[in-house]
């Protein structure tokens, strides 16, 4: 068996989806701590007690909330970006939130998540929040996931979907059984775009919907843009008709920009 398909230290993954729960919503009760990450309350008190013990969280001075240290940058140091795809990407979703109003994000895939590495939503007065390269949302609850997983190879889906199950993972267990039992990604794949209704896993949890199309270079997906949109505003079904037609021309516009980016280079 290889070493991707091993079975992962459950103790570290907590304490990763901890750090990752804190670091996503800025601040957080224990008790907002243990629902986004589905754990036992002792099991999440020792982990945070790890976790401040280790510098990256801290406990809120005369609040029982905790939030996340400058140490967690140290945590990315190593990391070398998505220059390219944000360079290429940004006149696309700046153009694109212009013609239509709502704010558009540009995220890529890392292990189950997708990270945010450029957005529209300081250029946009409807959105709850502005979101800043980094912020992270579980791959399967999000419409950029969705997409972004559907266009990838069969045997490296498989492997991300073979780690996520043996993750253990409650909060995955709905979008897996879905994912095996029926056809979506096939029908992400045959109509260009994913669909999220009521993200729960936002600043303002169930406000907003979504709908992504996914970034191509060379073939494989790059990443994905998204528009976020107030899920009480209108039905998804409205839209789907009125925004995915945009959506996915901004994809392509981009791809394109990828591969002319290499043309220009060779």
């Amino acid at each position: 068996m290889s070493s991707d398909k091993g079975v992962p230290i459950r103790s570290l993954s907590r304490g990763l989806s901890v750090l990752q729960a804190i670091n996503r919503g800025g601040s957080l009760t224990m008790t907002e701590i243990t629902r986004a990450c589905d754990l036992p309350f002792p099991t999440a008190t020792r982990l945070i007690q790890t976790l401040i013990y280790e510098g990256l969280i801290e406990r809120e001075p005369n609040r029982r909330r905790y939030r996340p240290t400058s140490l967690v940058q140290t945590l990315s140091h190593g990391f070398q970006g998505h220059g390219r795809l944000v360079k290429a990407a940004r006149p696309h979703i700046v153009e694109l939130t212009r013609s239509v109003a709502w704010p558009i994000t540009l995220s890529t895939q890392v292990g189950h998540s997708m990270v945010i590495r450029d957005s529209t939503h300081s250029l946009s007065a409807l959105t709850f929040n502005e979101y800043f390269p980094g912020y992270a949302s579980p791959l399967l609850e999000s419409a950029a996931g969705l997409a972004f997983l559907a266009a990838m190879e069969e045997q490296d889906r498989e492997n991300l979907l073979h780690s996520m199950r043996i993750s253990h993972n409650s909060e995955w267990d709905q979008a897996l059984a879905l994912i095996a039992e029926t056809e979506l990604l096939d029908t992400i794949r045959e109509q260009g775009f994913a669909e999220r209704s009521f993200n729960r896993f936002t600043r303002n949890p169930g406000k907003t919907s979504s709908i992504a199309a996914v970034v191509l270079d060379g073939g494989r997906p790059a990443g994905a843009v998204s528009l976020a949109y107030f899920a009480s505003s209108m039905k998804a079904d409205e839209a789907i008709n009125r925004f995915a037609p945009y959506l996915q021309a901004c994809a392509a516009a981009v791809s394109d920009s990828l591969g002319a980016n290499d043309d220009s280079s060779a």
